[in-house]
């Protein structure tokens, strides 16, 4: 159950109003390295492959995202990409072409018809000092994103890029592109902002000791620990000093061409839960309030 053209999600890139402050945040406290450092842009890498997991560019009063990258399993794959992007109702950004980020490769942008960004790479730079280390993200699990028309967003990712859907809840669509449950799931709301950025943790510790060092940091969790249903992943959510909404998470379930695809019916919670360890209180309000803030930049690429 992969995507005959999407290898995996790599990247996000985001706008954010303080340079210094960013990089203070991601290294200190949620524990990325800068591996790249241009004049208004720093890159940051986790502890696998990826060259990097945020680039984080200067950017206005509020924050907002530039697209979300994507890795091509082959060259020919972002050629077809190119062809179905027009072809589901989509647009071309960024013709393909080399790319002059600091990961480089050769990629394109493309637009879906809701406004949403999304680059796609083949043969980017990797990293080979890969590893694990406590209690720091190893790479990216997952993007949500909302969308105020799920089935319109669903089919573009599916016609677009070769996404499936693995399961349906009644609030949220979960879209497979590796063996990962998923990489991009869809919000079910009333606009197209980014509703938040996953980050792989190495286990469950570690996802409740970046709990606890975001709450010495002044960070509070605004959701979790918990475990979800689809996907089976532990999770703590959070809001980092601009708005943005990122989770640590661990155990995400791993899925093969046998996986039974799930209906809202089948990812009900027993009243007062929500989760499946049921001991979590429900997301904040300030929560639900940022997952709908961050919206992409309307010229970026």
């Amino acid at each position: 159950m992969s995507s005959p053209w999407i290898q995996a999600l790599r990247s996000v890139a985001l706008d954010l109003p303080d340079l210094d402050k960013a990089e203070a945040f991601y290294t200190e406290v949620w524990k990325l390295r800068v591996v790249a450092r241009e004049r208004d842009t720093i890159y940051l890498r986790g502890t696998g492959a990826d060259h990097h997991l945020l680039s984080i560019h200067a950017g206005g009063e509020l924050p907002q995202i530039r697209h979300v990258t994507l890795r091509a399993r082959s060259e020919a794959a972002l050629a077809e990409i190119a062809t179905a992007t027009v072809q589901a109702g989509g647009s071309i950004m960024v013709p393909l072409a080399a790319l002059n980020d600091r990961a480089g490769g050769i990629g394109l942008t493309l637009r879906d018809p809701d406004g949403r960004l999304v680059q796609v790479v083949h043969g980017d730079t990797r990293h080979s000092d890969v590893g694990e280390a406590q209690d720091q993200p190893i790479r990216l699990a997952h993007a949500v994103l909302n969308a105020h028309d799920i089935p319109k967003a669903q089919a573009f990712f599916e016609q677009a890029l070769g996404f499936r859907l693995v399961d349906r809840t009644r609030i949220m669509a979960f879209l497979n592109c590796d063996a990962d449950h998923h990489s991009i799931a869809l919000g079910d709301t009333d606009n197209d902002a980014l509703n938040h950025i996953a980050f792989l943790m190495p286990e469950v510790e570690s996802v409740m000791r970046g709990g606890g060092r975001m709450k010495d940091a002044g960070h509070a969790i605004e959701w979790g620990p918990g475990r979800h249903g689809p996907g089976n992943n532990s999770f703590n959510y959070f809001i980092d000093p601009f708005g943005v909404v990122i989770e640590y998470t661990a155990d995400v379930q791993q899925i093969d061409d046998n996986y039974r695809v799930g209906a809202p019916d089948d990812w009900k919670w027993p009243p007062g839960r929500v989760d499946q360890w049921g001991i979590s209180a429900p997301p904040s309000a300030r929560l639900k309030e940022a997952q709908r803030a961050v919206f992409f930049v309307p010229s970026a690429a």
